[in-house]
């Protein structure tokens, strides 16, 4: 069988940089810019050329001493683990990453939280629907992940207890401020001399 021509014109040009001098080294890397920048070059020939620089490189100890050179890379102890990327995104703290799947399931959590800083019912039943319109939007899509598990809420449950939650709040801020509040007024009455 004959040889690939591409091949045999990477051996040629890695016995002729064998021979070259340090003229040679400069007409080097330019013939490599020229072959790199070449449309006609084949893939074959790229990765011979490339893993004979490789190989120079080797021989000509460039990849000695480098930093972490005979250490064991970081966090490859243990099992694969499938999910690490799930672990990555809850460690950083990082939101709206991943799979619908994930991210509705982790608002799910935070929506009571969410809502509670809305102010006007209009707000809240807007929210609300926002996050059914996505969860019925993710379980529609077929683009692989975890299944869509979060469950759609009650409009009306949720703003009935959207106002339960925020009268038990508006209550809760006028009983301690006037207990507190009457204690500490007579408290710095005393100090200044008053009764």
């Amino acid at each position: 069988m004959t040889e690939d021509p591409r091949i045999a014109a990477a051996r040629y040009e890695y016995r002729r940089r064998q021979a070259g001098s340090e003229s040679d080294r400069s007409e080097r890397r330019e013939y490599d810019a020229d072959v790199q920048a070449s449309a006609s070059v084949g893939e074959d020939l790229q990765a011979a050329i490339v893993e004979t620089e490789l190989q120079q490189a080797i021989r000509r100890g460039e990849f000695d001493n480098l930093p972490g050179s005979g250490k064991p890379l970081p966090g490859l102890g243990g099992t694969h683990d499938e999910n690490w990327w799930i672990r990555k995104i809850e460690t950083e703290k990082l939101h709206g990453l991943g799979p619908a799947a994930l991210t509705l399931r982790v608002e799910n959590t935070e929506l009571d939280d969410r809502l509670d800083l809305l102010v006007r019912e209009a707000d809240v039943r807007e929210a609300l629907e926002d996050f059914n319109r996505r969860v019925i939007e993710a379980r529609r899509q077929l683009l692989g992940g975890p299944p869509v598990v979060t469950p759609t809420r009650d409009i009306e449950r949720e703003v009935v207890a959207w106002r339960e939650r925020r009268e038990n709040r508006r209550d809760a801020s006028q009983t301690t401020p006037e207990v507190s509040g009457t204690t500490n007024r007579k408290s710095r009455w005393r100090r200044l001399g008053g009764a």
